[in-house]
Order: structure tokens, then C-alpha cells, then sequence
């Protein structure tokens, strides 16, 4: 018997954010193999275990070489970055839980994501790590919970698509990372050459 808490809490999709421009790193990040597969997908897998459903959020012109063993989401609420994923997948269903992760967290593990939602808190808004690198809450690896979606489109109508200032000014359970070297985002080809290090250890 499922009881009456457990069928309040809201089911968790999982959504790999994949439609940045990679302007910085000079190639798409979300093509990057770093464990044999593309990065996109291999966040897919890595993500599937603990989803209903998980999808890729992508540009339009992503899905022309786009395997169709996954699933894509495209923006509806365009041209803002990472806030314009989330917010569409929020949207698309509205009665679920979104763990979001970016494509570029190639040191992400099983036990981070784990820990994650074994630390849920459904009742907040989200719930997120704090990042090692800056201690502020770290939005791309969160689990975003369906009452988040009035609170980013309340943010939206202030001109602020920043996710981050979202988790920082919300009802929002932050988490110490076990392993900070996972929650590394790899932006530019230095910092891809220090992941390689930490992956190669």
C-alpha cells in the first residue's frame, strides 16, 4: 500500500540541459565524450535510474543528428539560457519534480545524484548542493519541484532569468556536496584538461 504522504510527493523527471552555444569551450559541450558516449547522453543514463521519464533540452536545430533512443525538449520560453530549460520542462508537466543537471558536469556520479534525492525535501521549492567553487546554490544540479514554476515565472516578470538568485531567494534545502570535484563545471579547455586529470585518477 502506497501511503497518503508518499502519493502526495510529486514523481521526479530528469532533464539534461544541452542547448547552450559552448562559446567558451569553442566546441558543444553537450558532444563531448567523456566515458564513451556522448555527454548529453551519457547524463541521460546517468539520470534514467533515479526518473519517470528524463529528457534532453535542446535547441530546434540539435535534434537534426539527435538519437532517437532518447528524448528531446525544446525551449518554449526562449533565448534564456538555463532558466528557459527549466522553465519549459516545469511547464510541459506541471505536476512533476524536474531533477536538472547541465551537460557540462562530466565528474558527475551516482552517489551525488543519490544523495540528492535521498535529501529531498518536496515540500520546499527545491532542492539543490551548495556549490564548492562559490558557496552560493548550485541550480544546475537541483531538483525542482512543480511550485518552483510560479516562483521562476514571478522572477521572469521582474526581468530576471538568473536560476541561481531564484534558489537564493526561495524556500530552497541546500546540500554539502560528499565529493566537490563532481559538482565541477567544465566550461573552457583549461578546465576540461583538469577534468581529464581527476577522471584519469
Amino acid at each position: 500500500m502506497i501511503s497518503e504522504e508518499n502519493k502526495s510527493i510529486p514523481p521526479i523527471n530528469g532533464l539534461v540541459l544541452a542547448g547552450g552555444k559552448s562559446i567558451r569551450m569553442g566546441t558543444p559541450k553537450d558532444l563531448l565524450n567523456w566515458h564513451g558516449k556522448e555527454q548529453r547522453y551519457f547524463a541521460a543514463d546517468l539520470l534514467a535510474p533515479f526518473c519517470e521519464e528524463v529528457f534532453i533540452s535542446c535547441r530546434q536545430d540539435q535534434l537534426e543528428d539527435f538519437d532517437p533512443d532518447y528524448r528531446a525538449l525544446t525551449d518554449t520560453f526562449l533565448n534564456m539560457g538555463p532558466f528557459g530549460g527549466i522553465l519549459s520542462a516545469l511547464r510541459s508537466q506541471r505536476d512533476k519534480a524536474w531533477l536538472v543537471v547541465a551537460c557540462d558536469l562530466p565528474l558527475l556520479d551516482k552517489r551525488s545524484l543519490e544523495f540528492l534525492i535521498s535529501s529531498r525535501n518536496h515540500q520546499k521549492a527545491a532542492t539543490t548542493y551548495e556549490s564548492p567553487f562559490d558557496g552560493l546554490p548550485e541550480p544546475l544540479i537541483t531538483i525542482w519541484e512543480p511550485k518552483s514554476y510560479s516562483l521562476l515565472l514571478n522572477f521572469l516578470g521582474t526581468g530576471n532569468t538568473c536560476p541561481r538568485k531564484v534558489l537564493i531567494n526561495s524556500d530552497t534545502l541546500i546540500l554539502k556536496p560528499h565529493d566537490p570535484d563532481a559538482l565541477m563545471n567544465v566550461n573552457t579547455p583549461e578546465e576540461a584538461e583538469k577534468a581529464k586529470h581527476i577522471l584519469k585518477k
